[in-house]
């Protein structure tokens, strides 16, 4: 018998508790779901013969320690920054572990350690990270066999709502954490263009986006995400001019967002004490340089924009020039805003959402140029079956089982770029509906 145990049953770990729960009769898995709130690991078990829901406290050593001796697999579905104390444990321990987060510094000091112990640390096996690397790899690999040279590789993808249920002016609902939403971009992204290694610091992000065409679809704007430099020597693609990773969103969402980065309202670093005492009007006014006019054509004056346009009217849609009160107490820019926008932006009951991700492929073959087009489009099965815990949960539960099968053998830190990791992922997603359609140019 084999012991998995899962640490967090938030929003993205539906498909791949039920995926392990499925499997676990067949090839005879305990699975064990801890969660800090022990209704929602319940609910998530639902009464499954082979289930156990647990209150877990991560903070705990103790019983992290006394859970983590008891597995042979844990799953981490916590936040980025809490994977150490789980991944420090599991090298000691000997136990193997697997995260959709990206690899970390203190995951990669952790590498040679868990090599010599045979623990394999699979990280980035979600969506993006995850499926992105897989589908581009599989697409990479078949190019170089063929003795092709690849000189530009994009790839973008973007958490979204269904067309079918875009209610809103911003064509944007959360189907994963807020938090990541309103932190996004924060840091300075980096890239590679015609040869130029390029950055681009927080404050210019969401005005340096590109238009990307997905057919059936649309345009979507499109901005750079975090280092992109670093995926050359992972994807084998050192001789590149042109590599670069960006995030999806509906056309200007990219310029009504960036007005929250110029008022300031996306900063985490720092408390407004009495912020519960004040109204959203207030807030903004105190962001505000001293004008005259309404709060509406001072903001209009300080973004540069007409007090009609159509950022001025996603911002006014949301509700932050009314008398309002802000609901929570010393917090930061960035939680008073994340606070408005769970209200606003909520996946609402028969709500569906939508994953979309495109990679671009410029290359030679024999000294004729051409291009692949890879995209994917997936939506969501319902407000709580959404295709964004579709295609981060199924990656992971579907190479933990390969791994726990014995279809693996690997070990230290791993991410999906390998074609025993990727081949077998690809072709099961596939029974899912997760593939993507290539258009050749």
């Amino acid at each position: 018998m084999k012991n998995i145990l899962i640490i967090g049953a938030g929003r993205s770990s539906i498909y791949l508790i039920e995926y392990l729960l499925e499997h676990s009769i067949t090839h005879n898995w305990k699975i064990t779901v801890a969660d800090v709130d022990l209704q929602l690991a319940l609910s998530k078990v639902n009464n499954h013969s082979n289930g156990r829901a647990i209150c877990f406290d991560i903070t705990n050593a103790q019983q992290r320690e006394a859970e983590i001796s008891n597995a042979d697999l844990v799953i981490s579905m916590l936040p980025a920054f809490m994977h150490g104390d789980v991944a420090k444990d599991c090298v000691r321990l000997g136990k193997h572990m697997a995260t959709a987060s990206y690899v970390s510094e203190t995951m990669n000091e952790l590498h040679q350690e868990a090599k010599n112990k045979g623990v394999m640390l699979l990280n980035e096996i979600g969506l993006d990270p995850g499926i992105d690397h897989a589908s581009a790899l599989k697409i990479i690999d078949e190019l170089k066999a063929k003795n092709c040279n690849i000189h530009t590789f994009k790839s973008f993808c973007g958490g979204l709502v269904a067309p079918e249920f875009n209610d809103n002016p911003w064509g944007y609902k959360f189907s994963w954490n807020p938090r990541n939403v309103i932190l996004a971009g924060q840091g300075t992204a980096q890239y590679l263009e015609n040869g130029k290694i390029k950055f681009i610091p927080y404050n210019r992000i969401y005005t340096q986006t590109e238009t990307i065409h997905v057919n059936g679809y649309g345009n979507f704007d499109a901005y750079a995400n975090r280092d992109s430099l670093g995926y050359k020597e992972a994807y084998g693609l050192q001789q590149v001019k042109t590599m670069l990773r960006g995030t999806l969103r509906m056309p200007s969402y990219c310029k009504a967002w960036n007005a929250f980065v110029k008022l300031g309202l996306t900063d985490d670093t720092w408390k407004i004490h009495n912020s519960d005492q004040l109204t959203w009007h207030e807030l903004i006014e105190a962001f505000l340089p001293e004008g005259n006019g309404t709060i509406e054509e001072r903001l209009s004056k300080f973004l540069g924009e007409d007090v009609d346009a159509e950022i001025m009217n996603k911002l006014g849609w949301l509700g932050i020039f009314n008398k309002q009160p802000i609901k929570i107490k010393n917090a930061s820019p960035a939680q008073i805003l994340q606070s408005l926008l769970e209200e606003k932006w909520k996946l609402k009951t028969g709500d569906k959402d939508m994953i979309v991700m495109q990679h671009y492929f410029g290359y030679t073959d024999n000294g004729i140029e051409k291009s692949i087009i890879s995209s994917l489009v997936v939506k969501g099965d319902s407000d709580s079956h959404t295709a964004m815990a579709k295609t981060v949960g199924l990656p992971l539960a579907i190479t933990v089982k390969n791994l726990l099968t014995g279809k693996l053998n690997l070990s230290g830190v791993c991410i999906p770029t390998t074609s025993d990791i990727y081949n077998p992922l690809l072709d099961e997603l596939k029974l899912f509906g997760i593939e993507f359609e290539e258009q050749y140019n």
